[in-house]
């Protein structure tokens, strides 16, 4: 055994596709990987993996109560399971990490799946961005070891709080499950992840009014479930627009090959968003899918290596009509997207990324 590994989140840990793939890879590469996330009042069973999993019991499931209760159970938690590595998994693990790497002298690392204090959820609240902002200045200049998921963020965040950030890109494994030929109409648009805000969703589901024989199958559940199904009902547009629910990440990989179009139109409401590179984006690509993609940095560097994408300039109704009659399946410029596609996948998958990973943790060793 080359060593114990403890990752925490906040999530359940069914859905989380990027964290199954790093503690799988690492539990087969000799380590003990134990990955902690939270148990909330509809979580499924527990999905089986190698690695071992915790889920963590809170009474309060979400705002301010539910973090301070997570982080306290999550640090009694800590201070007695057996571990060498302890990592936090965004800045709402941290502190417990932190503070018991410490008192414990455990080894710690920091991996940020985001720009926590810049996600539009915390934006939007200047007293809550702020917080996260102290706790960020704070505790992260602290952690030796961290890597996020591109070079943007990379960049920021080695300059503002100093550790040298590595990137270890969210990438998807391999897959055989590809769209082989074009079906007749309907032409299938399809967004994989969480329904939250600034994620240009209502937007979305209002171009549907302006998009014959098109289906807009949404696949995740969020905040805005509600409010996205009741705007769906008022524009009469369930016949059109298709609400998956959850999809485990086996159903989710049947499923997306099935679609013509991939979606991920965020809002520029924060650096996160901004300089996200989203692991959709990759999933699309393995899947052979063309996909909307908003012309931020990340998806734009893509876009000049691979051209697997339409990029958008401006998140509007129009700008969606526009791209979506120009990349229908029958068109030109889809064929050679998804050509281009289907070499990309070759190269930007799970079996390639997953060498960064390894180096990084055995650089810890």
């Amino acid at each position: 055994m080359r060593g114990r590994i403890c990752f925490s989140v906040t999530n359940d840990l069914n859905y989380d596709q990027r964290m199954i793939r790093i503690c799988t890879s690492l539990q087969q590469h000799g380590y003990e990987v134990l990955l902690i996330g939270r148990l909330k009042k509809v979580s499924p069973p527990l999905s089986q993996h190698t690695f071992r999993q915790k889920r963590l019991r809170c009474w309060f499931q979400n705002g301010a109560l539910f973090y301070a209760e997570y982080n306290l159970r999550l640090f009694l938690f800590l201070l007695w399971v057996p571990v060498d590595i302890l990592c936090a998994v965004d800045l709402d693990t941290i502190l417990p990490n932190l503070i018991v790497s410490k008192l414990r002298r455990k080894k710690r690392v920091y991996d940020a799946h985001e720009y926590f204090t810049e996600v539009p959820e915390v934006v939007r609240r200047p007293r809550i961005q702020r917080i996260w902002a102290r706790i960020a200045d704070w505790a992260i200049p602290q952690f030796k070891y961290c890597y996020t998921v591109g070079d943007a963020l990379a960049d920021i965040m080695t300059k503002r709080y100093g550790p040298a950030f590595e990137v270890i890109r969210n990438v998807p494994v391999v897959t055989q499950r590809l769209r082989k030929s074009e079906s007749p109409p309907p032409f299938i648009l399809i967004y994989q992840g969480v329904l939250n805000e600034g994620r240009g969703l209502e937007v979305l589901i209002q171009a549907m009014l302006k998009l014959e024989h098109v289906e807009l199958w949404l696949a995740g559940e969020g905040d805005l479930s509600l409010a996205l199904r009741d705007l769906t009902s008022e524009l009469n547009l369930h016949k059109q627009v298709k609400f998956l629910g959850y999809l485990n990440p086996e159903e989710l990989r049947s499923i997306t090959p099935q679609a013509h179009l991939g979606l991920n139109l965020l809002e520029n409401r924060g650096l996160s968003y901004y300089y996200s590179l989203a692991n959709k984006s990759f999933d699309y690509i393995q899947a052979g899918l063309p996909s909307l993609q908003m012309n931020f940095p990340e998806y734009s560097a893509l876009q000049e290596k691979y051209e697997v994408f339409e990029l958008l300039e401006n998140l509007s109704i129009g700008s969606v009509v526009t791209a979506v009659n120009k990349v229908k399946p029958t068109s030109d410029r889809y064929v050679i997207l998804k050509k281009n596609c289907h070499a990309a996948r070759l190269e930007l998958n799970w079996e390639k990324e997953q060498k960064k990973l390894l180096n990084f943790y055995a650089q810890i060793d």
